[in-house]
């Protein structure tokens, strides 16, 4: 029997809302989705506790016993598990994951960035995805937050070298600057580009943009659906 079940686990707090939006897209530019009049309030997942079911408790035990006071929170939602991990513990953590021998997370598959701008004080989030050969193809996610002020978080390629790409598309799309990564630049903008195009402040309408003479403008100057 696979150790992936679909697990229930009770929030420790109410959901705190993040931000209210309106319209589809971003706020504060011109909407093009058609969708101007919806309001919506974005709510951060509660916080679980113990006992979060399946293999979820033998991991954060035993990480936690590794690299104490490293753990900020856990969320168990939709059967999967999250460890929200402080940024000054991020290197110690994910070495610890992958090397010992009753963790094993060998493969670090992905690195993303997220935007909140409403969540004061830790505006960036960095996610990880992680799997275990060794055991069972468990499955974990390691996320970490940090200021629009202070945009760093340490580098994980020491640990897992295929995150080199995925640091560059976070820091280009973000603005996440991965400390101690060994050459951090643009991986999808031009090198001169200004801002980072993935932050929910960043201007829908993008740049006019000039083909074969002809001006195109900006996409949310096209047409008005109000």
């Amino acid at each position: 029997m696979s150790e992936q079940n679909e697990v229930e686990v009770a929030p420790t707090a109410e959901p705190k809302p993040l931000a209210v939006r309106k319209g589809m897209w971003s706020q504060g530019t011109g909407d093009t989705s058609g969708y101007s009049g919806v309001v919506r309030t974005m709510w951060a997942t509660a916080p679980s506790q113990q006992p979060f079911g399946s293999y979820f408790d033998e991991i954060y035990d035993r990480l936690t016993a590794l690299v104490p006071d490293a753990v900020d929170y856990v969320v168990v939602d939709r059967g999967e598990l999250t460890f929200y991990v402080l940024r000054e513990k991020l290197t110690e953590v994910m070495q610890t994951l992958r090397d010992d021998a009753l963790l094993r997370f060998e493969l670090c598959a992905s690195a993303s960035g997220v935007h909140y701008p409403g969540d004061e004080g830790a505006e960036l989030h960095v996610v990880y995805h992680l799997a275990s050969m060794t055991h069972n193809n468990r499955r974990l996610r390691v996320e970490t937050t940090c200021p629009d002020t202070d945009p760093h978080v340490p580098s994980v390629v020491a640990t897992y070298p295929a995150m080199d790409w995925h640091e560059r598309e976070t820091w280009d799309m973000f603005g996440i600057i991965f400390d101690g990564h060994p050459h951090l630049t643009r991986i999808l903008m031009p090198d001169d580009w200004v801002g980072f195009p993935q932050r929910k402040d960043y201007p829908l309408g993008g740049i006019p943009i000039e083909y074969k003479g002809t001006v195109v403008p900006p996409v949310d100057q096209r047409r008005s659906y109000r």
